[in-house]
């Protein structure tokens, strides 16, 4: 617990507060209905383009190159901070250094600035690739230093004997990460890595700078041509919304399900051969010890 649990006074304040930011936020939200309503930003014309098919089936198609730009991206992203996360923990000088400048380097920059020099600047340079690509290659970069930082907290906080149990085995440095760090590491912060990649959806709708044709750009595009820009906007929130819930419910039931997940724990005093991951273990030890 990080902090004491409120008595019945504590509790009935922390009701009475509740109550009261409620009460402000629906009076700032009747203010601000009443003061869109005053401007005409209610009429039924406004929100008219929410019926037109063709409309709708260009945002949706925005929010499908969204959702591709989010899956590349994040797959490019969980491969590569997964080996600069191993290779931040190596026993090399070498390997450690250039993973932990690779991670320093790219989690400082900030992403609109490393999209837009991707994006106009490689061109200059003779790279010609379709926006698609220059957008990935922006988001993959930073989110793989972020989450290169997630598995590498991960395999920190695992008990030191898991290390020194798979050396026993026979296994080097990266059949140990292989087989038996990471595998417990992602599932430790599988829910941070989960968070992370909503970011990253999120972060996709900064392909508008390099006019990539994502959900907020057919969005801008669709309230100039309607002149229902506000509208548009409040539209293009929700699916985001709607996106981010969906994915955060998943994470969820996710994480309700390893918990209610059986842990198969070996006897007191029964050897590692007698569960299915030590045998395979020692397989694998067995293997590199040989060399085949």
């Amino acid at each position: 617990m990080l902090y004491d649990v409120p008595g019945p006074r504590g509790r009935r304040r922390i009701l009475v507060g509740s109550i009261v930011a409620a009460l402000v936020i629906g009076a700032l939200a009747a203010v601000a209905l009443v003061r869109l309503a005053h401007h005409g930003q209610l009429d039924a014309a406004r929100w008219k383009f929410v019926t037109e098919p063709s409309i709708l089936r260009y945002l949706m198609f925005g929010l499908l190159n969204t959702l591709k730009v989010a899956a590349v991206a994040g797959g490019l992203a969980l491969a590569v901070g997964a080996l600069m996360a191993v290779g931040r923990l190596a026993p090399s000088v070498l390997v450690r250094a250039g993973a932990t400048s690779y991670v320093q380097f790219c989690r400082s920059l900030p992403v609109l600035p490393l999209i837009l020099f991707i994006g106009l600047g490689f061109p200059e340079l003779g790279v010609r690739l379709p926006a698609f690509w220059f957008l990935v290659v922006g988001l993959a970069l930073y989110n793989s230093a972020v989450f290169a930082e997630i598995f590498r907290a991960g395999v920190v906080s695992l008990p030191r004997g898991q290390r020194e149990a798979a050396y026993a085995l026979g296994l080097t440095y990266w059949g140990t990460m292989r087989l038996v760090l990471l595998p417990q590491a992602v599932r430790r912060v599988l829910p941070a890595t989960l968070s992370q990649f909503v970011v990253l959806l999120k972060d996709s709708s900064l392909g508008f700078v390099i006019s990539y044709p994502e959900l907020l750009r057919r969005g801008q595009i669709t309230g100039e041509f309607t002149h229902s820009i506000l509208q548009v906007y409040v539209v293009v929130a929700v699916i985001y919304i709607i996106v981010n819930a969906t994915l955060s419910y998943l994470v969820h039931r996710l994480e309700r399900r390893q918990k209610r997940a059986p842990t198969v724990r070996p006897a007191a005093g029964a050897s590692p051969l007698s569960t299915p991951t030590g045998r395979a273990a020692v397989r694998a030890g067995g293997k590199e010890l040989t060399g085949r």
